[in-house]
């Protein structure tokens, strides 16, 4: 920029102390992430050799972190070597949460997870949400995460956002829901939501229920896999690709309805609307109506069934597994993905599903002969996707530590 459209400096003192805040908070985020990003405790002067930064820098700004209780500080350990022992940082526990929410189409829930990964509150509701009205099962969500945070704050600890999970095509730039089939909710604006307590406080971001699921996926691994495909497997079918450690969500954010990949042009009719999308087949409504079960029976009845020997169930999951394989082989063919996590009901289904997936994978992917394609279950658990909400509130905080220094 030309430096007469600059504007003038009123005396060294403001400029360098603008500076200074820069740097501060950019060297806060630094340590933050590297303790948050360990595998085990780190000490100052561990942190020191992996961010270039003076001991004395580090310590000043750990001290800061310790006093918002964002870290905290363990048990002297002596290491061996001449000098004082090291003291052990850790992300702080129970003291800062991030709120994770979710809507989907047979259950609702809020789960608050703290810094250093652990769950301090967990509640998920079953239910019907098919052809619901989104303003009621809303309403009821944001009164559950009222109860939580409330309860939450009662014990001490910090709640610093939420974020919402839900099973369609997400609109952050309008502030809509644009689509759910599962749910048939369209065009919902989610503006209003933000108004009510305690998002009117706390803030709230939505985002697609698989993205975040891949996030949760993500923490899981403790990092170590930089790029997946994460299969979100419940009454629809998400799909989120995860490349060098972040979600790609394409140009608007819509990446990922591996649900409505088309298996069969003429199969049965999707709630999309169209014909032979892999919902039809393998989504956990087509899976129990396969196997003579009750669509919102519980998943062990499949399992069960399927363990017993019997007939339909062997039947639907076999159809469930080929359609699955033939929508995934067509996405490695397109990415060149190597890692293929199932997660959601393909989780605990998987042992069922292995076989005719890899048989199809097999078969299809033009690779398949010369290279290694893992296909594993999920690590990242139940609703995943409202760990993940949760983890990503948390993210945020770690991009802006100095949001949590004392006045």
């Amino acid at each position: 920029m030309p430096t007469s459209k600059q504007p003038p400096r009123r005396g060294p003192a403001r400029g360098t102390a603008a500076r200074q805040a820069s740097l501060r908070e950019h060297n806060l985020s630094l340590v933050l992430g590297h303790v948050l990003d360990a595998d085990a405790p780190v000490s100052r002067a561990d942190l020191a050799a992996a961010t270039g930064l003076t001991r004395a820098t580090v310590s000043a700004l750990v001290d800061l972190l310790v006093e918002s209780r964002v870290l905290a500080e363990g048990e002297p350990v002596q290491t061996g070597t001449a000098g004082r022992p090291a003291v052990p940082l850790t992300p702080a526990r129970g003291t800062l949460a991030g709120l994770g929410l979710e809507v989907n189409v047979d259950y609702l829930g809020v789960r608050a997870v703290d810094l250093a990964g652990d769950v301090l509150a967990d509640v998920v509701v079953p239910g019907d949400h098919h052809a619901s009205d989104p303003a009621v099962v809303l309403a009821d969500l944001a009164a559950r995460a009222a109860d939580v945070a409330h309860d939450l704050e009662a014990r001490g600890v910090d709640v610093v956002g939420a974020s919402l999970a839900l099973p369609g095509l997400v609109d952050p730039s309008a502030d809509r829901l644009r689509v759910a089939p599962n749910l048939g909710w369209a065009d919902v604006d989610l503006s209003a939501l933000r108004e009510v307590a305690p998002f009117d406080r706390l803030g709230l971001t939505v985002t697609n229920e698989a993205n975040l699921a891949a996030v949760a996926e993500w923490r899981a691994r403790r990092r170590a896999l930089p790029s997946f495909l994460y299969v979100s497997g419940e009454v629809g079918i998400g799909g989120a690709l995860v490349h060098e450690h972040a979600v790609f969500g394409g140009v608007r954010g819509w990446s990922g309805e591996l649900g409505h990949t088309t298996v069969e042009p003429d199969g049965p009719l999707c709630a999309c609307g169209a014909h032979g999308c892999l919902e039809a087949y393998a989504g956990k409504d087509a899976l129990m109506i396969a196997a003579g079960l009750d669509r919102l029976g519980p998943l062990v009845d499949l399992c069960a069934r399927a363990d017993e020997g019997d007939a339909p169930a062997l039947a639907a999951l076999a159809r469930g597994g080929w359609a699955l394989g033939v929508a995934l082989a067509s996405f490695v063919n397109l990415t060149d993905v190597a890692h293929i996590v199932l997660g959601g009901i393909y989780g605990p289904l998987e042992p069922y599903l292995r076989a005719h997936v890899a048989a199809e994978l097999e078969a299809r992917v033009l690779t398949a002969p010369r290279e290694d394609l893992v296909v594993e279950p999920s690590l990242a658990g139940a609703e995943a996707a409202m760990t993940g909400g949760a983890v990503e509130v948390l993210r945020g905080l770690a991009a802006d530590p100095s949001s949590r220094l004392p006045a």
